[in-house]
């Protein structure tokens, strides 16, 4: 057995997301985001299920914040809905109250709030929703509004979590809302998802305290080619592009990659970026939060070789968000893979984080936080009700041994925040995997899993046993 240390200022925590567990989607004002639509399409997820009441937390925020505080974690990301604060161009007070609520019980119990302005859930109402260059520039308008209401209390705001979810998979694939299967918009929202965040960071730095930390969160899924061949190298570098830097480049260097740009060429509208769109993009940040599950193995279809094509779930005909790699082929590589499909890969996670500290944040001063990791597996409920999610603990344990590795070799990772706090609403999969360290049942009762005993140990402690 070897105890791996992390440093004393190392932050733990945990993360969530606003219409994966709130609920209360018509009460106090908040009005309908895409993803109440969206729950309402057939077949969008299993048997109709939706976030109108998720687990809750709308009324068992205190009971959940008492929870993390028994877990001794200092720090808590949560997102914000925006439909709950703001209609329209109008302030909605009984949402703003909640959210001040929350903050006070955090800070009241000694945890940090981390605020995430966008976590999916966009008006309904905003025409066009991202595919509309104005939604960036209201997007920032309410960051603004939400900074006056909580600004003097939340010093961490983390702009987007994961644009590519919300544009590639969202207006590219169709598997979440608003359910599109168009390439030209989900190359459209991407850039204005960028955009929205380069004009919320500039605006809360210059009309927010100075000491607020700013950055967003993207989700990273490393590829690497099967072979060593032109073919399985170039499918590889295209899925690579779109899943990863076609965000993460322009926000360090002020400019999309080249070979992206190309690869997009036929979905690129002529008009889509305007003059000093790419410097407000790579308006500097703080912090890059790093959400992390797997890495991919892809290789090029061989000549004749048929592909599958874009699946059909529940009645709905998806499409590949991959645009510009209809013939990728993943290869499995053998590995344990959670309830999700994805294999287990823990090393990809060091490779990811020494890749980032090397190219981009590393040299421009920013640091990375781990913002989502974690994993669902098929948990079992014992005789007693406890759930021994060892599968999970070997998971957790993996991978924060892959960041000890990272800081060990010299990676700024200043913190790791673990998806999820609690079971929820897992989007299009409805209820059925399950990510969280604490149950809910039925009746909405919590039940923390052996994982979360364990996550409390290593918090205690700031040691990790491998």
């Amino acid at each position: 057995m070897t105890t791996l240390a992390f440093p004393p200022e190392f932050r733990w925590g945990t993360a969530t997301s606003a219409y994966q567990i709130e609920g209360a989607v018509d009460l106090d004002g908040r009005t309908p985001s895409i993803w109440d639509a969206f729950c309402e399409l057939p077949g969008a997820t299993p048997n109709g299920e939706h976030g109108r009441v998720a687990i809750d937390h709308y009324h068992r925020y205190r009971e959940d914040v008492a929870l993390m505080a028994g877990l001794g974690l200092d720090t808590y990301r949560f997102s914000v809905s925006w439909s709950r604060v703001l209609d329209g161009d109008r302030v909605n007070p009984a949402g703003m109250d909640f959210y001040s609520r929350l903050v006070d019980e955090l800070l009241t119990a000694g945890i940090t709030p981390w605020l995430t302005l966008y976590h999916w859930d966009l008006p309904d109402a905003l025409p066009g929703g991202w595919t509309n260059r104005d939604t960036a520039q209201r997007f920032a308008d309410y960051a603004l509004a939400l900074h006056s209401r909580l600004g003097d209390r939340v010093d961490i705001w983390t702009t987007l979590n994961e644009p590519w979810c919300s544009s590639f998979l969202s207006y590219g694939g169709g598997e979440h809302a608003p359910g599109h299967t168009d390439p030209v918009e989900a190359v459209t929202a991407a850039h204005h998802l960028l955009l929205g965040h380069g004009l919320a960071t500039t605006a809360l730095r210059q009309n927010g305290r100075s000491d607020l930390k700013l950055g967003l969160s993207l989700n990273f899924g490393p590829v690497e080619p099967a072979t060593d061949s032109a073919a399985d190298c170039d499918v590889a570098r295209r899925v690579d592009g779109t899943m990863n830097r076609f965000f993460v480049h322009p926000l360090f260097t002020g400019e999309y990659p080249t070979d992206v740009r190309a690869d997009l060429d036929r979905w690129w509208p002529a008009d889509l970026v305007a003059d000093g769109d790419l410097d407000v993009i790579a308006a500097p940040i703080d912090l890059l939060g790093v959400n992390f599950y797997s890495t991919s193995v892809m290789r090029a279809a061989r000549p004749g070789e048929a592909v599958a094509g874009p699946p059909v779930v529940r009645g709905r005909q998806l499409a590949s968000p991959h645009l510009t790699a209809p013939d990728a082929v993943t290869v499995s590589r053998g590995l344990p893979r959670t309830e999700m499909g994805w294999e287990v890969d823990p090393d990809g996670l060091r490779r990811l984080l020494t890749w980032l500290h090397r190219e981009y944040t590393g040299p421009a001063g920013a640091g990375l936080v781990i913002t989502e990791n974690g994993a669902a597996f098929p948990d079992r409920e014992g005789p007693d009700g406890t759930v021994d999610d060892q599968d999970r603990i070997g998971y957790l344990r993996d991978h924060l041994a892959a960041v000890h590795a990272a800081l060990e070799a010299g990676v700024d990772v200043r913190g790791y925040l673990l998806w999820s706090l609690i079971d929820n609403f897992e989007w299009a999969f409805g209820y059925a995997k399950r990510f969280g360290i604490v149950a809910v049942d039925a009746e909405l009762r919590r039940r923390p899993k052996a994982s979360a005993a364990w996550y409390r140990s290593v918090v205690s402690t700031g040691e990790l046993a491998v």
